[in-house]
C-alpha cells in the first residue's frame, strides 16, 4: 500500500521544454556552437544539465558549468516562464491529497526554481516536501534526489510506501536504484520506447490515468 508519491517536475507536472531548449540554445550560442534545430535540444529536458552539456556537446566538465552560467543567464528571468502546466495537473493533485497521500516533489533542477515553478503555478500547497538539486550542481543525480525526499519524509526505512512519477528513464532508473517503484507518463518528454525499455511499473497517458491507478 502506497503512503507517498514523488513526482518529477519537467515533463510531468509541467511542460517545460521551451523555456529550457532556448536557455541551452542561448548558452551554446555564447559558447561559439550555435545550434537552429531546437527539437535538437529535447534531450536537455529532464536529465542534469551538467550531464546532457557533457554528452551532448562533448564539453568537458569546466566548460560544460560555464554553460550551465549562460543557461541560468536567461533561464532564471525568462525561460522558467515559458512553461505551462500539463492539462489535469491541479485537479489530479487535489484528488490525490484528498485520498489521504503525502505528495513531494524529487526534480534535478535546482530547487530554488523548483520552488518558484510550483509558485507560480500555485500548486505548492499540495506538496509535504519539494526537492531539487543544489546550485552548485551537487545532488543532481535523479537517485540522490530521491534519497533526500525520503530523508525529509522520514520514510527512508518504508521504500516500499514510496513510489515515484516521471517521464523519463532516468526517473524510472533514479527511483530503482532507491528500492522504489516508478509510473511512467507518455505525455512528458521521454518516448513510449524509451520508457517501455526502463520496465516502470505502470506506463500512464494522462493526469487522469495517474489518478485511476491509485484507486
Amino acid at each position: 500500500m502506497y503512503k507517498a508519491i514523488l513526482f518529477d517536475l519537467d515533463g510531468t507536472l509541467t511542460e517545460s521544454g521551451e523555456g529550457i531548449i532556448r536557455s541551452v540554445q542561448y548558452a551554446l550560442e555564447k559558447l561559439g556552437r550555435p545550434e537552429e534545430n531546437l527539437e535538437a535540444l529535447r534531450v536537455f529536458v529532464g536529465p542534469p544539465l551538467l550531464e546532457q552539456f557533457m554528452k551532448y556537446a562533448g564539453l568537458d566538465e569546466e566548460t560544460a558549468r560555464q554553460a550551465i552560467e549562460y543557461y541560468r543567464e536567461r533561464y532564471s528571468s525568462v525561460g522558467i516562464f515559458e512553461n505551462d502546466l500539463y492539462p489535469g495537473i491541479e485537479d489530479m493533485l487535489s484528488r490525490l491529497k484528498n485520498k489521504g497521500y503525502i505528495l513531494a516533489v524529487s526534480s534535478s533542477k535546482p530547487e530554488y526554481f523548483v520552488r518558484k515553478i510550483l509558485e507560480h503555478f500555485k500548486i505548492g500547497q499540495y506538496f509535504s516536501e519539494i526537492v531539487g538539486s543544489e546550485m552548485d550542481g551537487s545532488r543532481t543525480g535523479k537517485a540522490q534526489v530521491i534519497e533526500e525526499t525520503l530523508k525529509r519524509l522520514h520514510l527512508e526505512n518504508h521504500r516500499d510506501q514510496v513510489i515515484m512519477i516521471g517521464d523519463r528513464e532516468h526517473d524510472i532508473y533514479g527511483a530503482r536504484q532507491e528500492g522504489l517503484e516508478c509510473v511512467a507518463v507518455t505525455y512528458g518528454y521521454g518516448t513510449r520506447e524509451e520508457l517501455q525499455a526502463a520496465h516502470p511499473l505502470k506506463i500512464v497517458d494522462s493526469a487522469d490515468q495517474i489518478v485511476d491507478f491509485f484507486g
